[in-house]
């Protein structure tokens, strides 16, 4: 996938919006394998995914999350920080598949650094905070204390756990607060770190 068009944008980069799904789906297999470190092309191509999370198709808005959270842990220019809001927005989308898409990837956000994590962090605890009315506010919390977990595993920064702890202390019903818990019970982080390495 590294062989690259005129003005350095991969090739196949299009093949992420086409309307063929099976086009759609294997580029972007390749292209989040390829994001899953930095890439020399991020900055030609930032423009047009952040432009992809607003498209009418939500299969596009799903890609361009996605993408974006991958591109930016490998960004060291803090580009995201400016770009959060937008990718906050994806996450109250109209098709709640494409919302969690985007909700699941965000905490990749916080591997670029300390600024883009505190970002991240933030903009997640904002979300857990503001979606109470929401239709699937339950598991909308839920995704927010896996994100925090896995960001927290992934960079060994203990804050993250106290911010999800007093989040989840918000939590009224036992049930839901018990399965947010869930997420931070010591046998998980063992289980996480073995399947990181």
């Amino acid at each position: 996938m590294s062989v690259t068009e005129a003005g350095g944008v991969p090739a196949r980069f299009g093949d992420l919006w086409a309307a063929d799904r099976a086009r759609q789906n294997a580029a972007f297999d390749a292209f989040m394998d390829e994001t899953g470190q930095p890439v020399p092309w991020a900055h030609e191509v930032w423009g047009e995914v952040v432009a992809q999370l607003g498209h009418a198709d939500n299969h596009n808005r799903a890609v361009a999350a996605q993408l974006l959270c991958n591109l930016a842990a490998g960004d060291p220019s803090e580009r995201i920080v400016d770009d959060l809001p937008a990718l906050i927005e994806v996450t109250r989308d109209p098709r709640f598949v494409t919302a969690r898409h985007c909700l699941l990837s965000l905490w990749r956000i916080g591997l670029a650094g300390p600024v883009e994590r505190a970002a991240v962090v933030a903009a997640l605890e904002g979300r857990y905070r503001d979606c109470a009315a929401e239709k699937n506010a339950t598991l909308i919390r839920n995704d927010i204390v896996a994100s925090l977990r896995r960001l927290c595993d992934a960079t060994g920064d203990a804050g993250i756990e106290s911010t999800a702890r007093r989040l989840i202390d918000l939590e009224t019903d036992p049930k839901y607060r018990r399965k947010y818990l869930g997420h931070w019970k010591p046998d998980r982080a063992g289980a996480a770190r073995a399947a990181q390495s």
